[in-house]
């Protein structure tokens, strides 16, 4: 039995080399088996729990944010398109607020005009579509009549359509959306006057913006800041400037096309044809004909296949002669780059992204472009795709050797 003190605790045994020390708590404040918790781990799942609740709180805005972090975007990419104008009537000493004003007044008008005009142009065509409508239906009822020997009537027809179930909901239908749509156009028309007020305020305030960017950053920053938004100008401006010109002569050559084959509303269908076809990207093309095409249609079925071939022959003339010329000095991007910038941009933000792909890219392309070093080429023939002379026998020497070669020419000496 272990002996005992006064107080009943087990006194230390000793060992033959001497009295056993006492225990000693673990080193560097580590919690043992009894332990407490150490001191550094109650703040590291504070500073967790706060790290996850900032990073969700964050994700949670910017997905709130996203249409107006877009429509500041456009903003800016209208606020870069307007700088020249702008700058140029305040060096004439206008000042810079209402040379701004001047200039949104000149483009909404053409835009609002623009608008009046192929509205009236639609509105026109619908209601010679309603009238003209019995005298469709009945060539068609005629033809059916006559290929398939049936006895159709028009009455009959009418009658039906309007007592199916099919109209009956589709009436109902469009009732009830009535609302969604003038929702969405209320919700349209805020989004415009927002992408106006913000392009006004950049275009107004664009040198205090840059200088209140300026005094965050060293003046080494402040001349890479200020170089990179000259750039972002110059290629904003540049990429409408050739897309207004490129916009000018494919309106003018369908004017003339429209024109010869008397198809009505000729001008404003060469405005039509011209602006889209330049600034909604890959598609605009075909987009911008369909229009022409089945107005020409109503007046005879053979202009609209003139006006589809023109159309397929201006797009390959433009591609290949037309833009190459004109956006060499402007934009002056691969085309390559350019289609995949627009697909990549659609990707990321839709129509919005295809719109701005193209101008964004130039301006990174020749912003980059001055920090990266360049050497002379080489003269080697392989840089512009042809083999070095003497490397490998030509197509003639190779069949004079091959036919050397063949069985029998040594018997016969030659």
């Amino acid at each position: 039995m272990a002996p005992t003190d006064e107080t009943g605790q087990a006194a230390p045994q000793s060992s033959p080399s001497g009295p056993t020390p006492p225990a000693q708590p673990p080193v560097g404040g580590a919690a043992g088996p009894n332990g407490r918790m150490p001191r550094w781990l109650p703040r590291a799942m504070v500073l967790a729990l706060a790290l996850v609740a900032v990073f969700q709180l964050g994700s949670w805005a910017f997905h709130q944010l996203t249409g107006l972090l877009i429509n500041v975007l456009i903003a800016f990419f209208l606020a870069l398109a307007i700088e020249p104008a702008v700058s140029w009537m305040a060096s004439r000493g206008i000042r810079r607020g209402l040379a701004t004003f001047v200039v949104f007044i000149g483009v909404m008008v053409v835009a609002a005009g623009f608008v009046t005009l192929l509205g009236s142009i639609l509105a026109d065509q619908i209601i010679r579509l309603i009238e003209g409508f019995p005298e469709y239906l009945d060539s068609v009822i005629n033809w059916v009549n006559t290929h398939f020997r049936t006895d159709l009537k028009r009455v009959d027809i009418q009658e039906g359509l309007l007592r199916s179930d099919w109209l009956r909901n589709y009436v109902q239908n469009s009732a009830t959306g009535v609302l969604d749509v003038s929702a969405q156009v209320i919700g349209g028309l805020f989004q415009l006057l927002t992408i106006a007020l913000f392009s006004f305020y950049f275009a107004a305030d664009g040198p205090r913006l840059r200088r209140t960017i300026c005094s965050l950053l060293p003046p080494a920053r402040q001349a890479e800041v200020l170089r990179a938004w000259e750039i972002a100008v110059n290629k904003t401006g540049g990429y409408l400037y050739s897309r207004g010109l490129m916009a000018l002569i494919s309106g003018a050559a369908h004017f003339v096309l429209l024109q010869v084959l008397d198809v009505p509303y000729a001008p404003v269908l060469a405005v039509w044809v011209g602006l889209v076809s330049q600034f909604i990207p890959t598609i605009g093309t075909y987009l911008a004909g369909a229009l022409p095409m089945l107005i020409a249609f109503t007046v005879d079925p053979w202009y609209a296949l003139w006006v589809l071939i023109f159309v397929v022959i201006y797009q390959q003339f433009e591609n290949y002669v037309l833009q190459p010329k004109l956006t060499s000095k402007t934009v002056d991007i691969h085309p390559a780059v350019a289609f995949g910038s627009v697909i990549a941009g659609t990707a990321l933000l839709g129509a919005v992204g295809a719109l701005i792909a193209i101008p964004a890219i130039a301006t990174l392309q020749a912003f980059l472009g001055a920090y990266v070093k360049r050497y002379d080429v080489t003269d080697d023939p392989r840089v512009h795709g042809h083999r070095r002379r003497g490397e490998e026998p030509g197509l003639i020497t190779r069949a004079r050797r091959l036919w050397a070669r063949r069985p029998g020419a040594e018997e016969s000496g030659e």
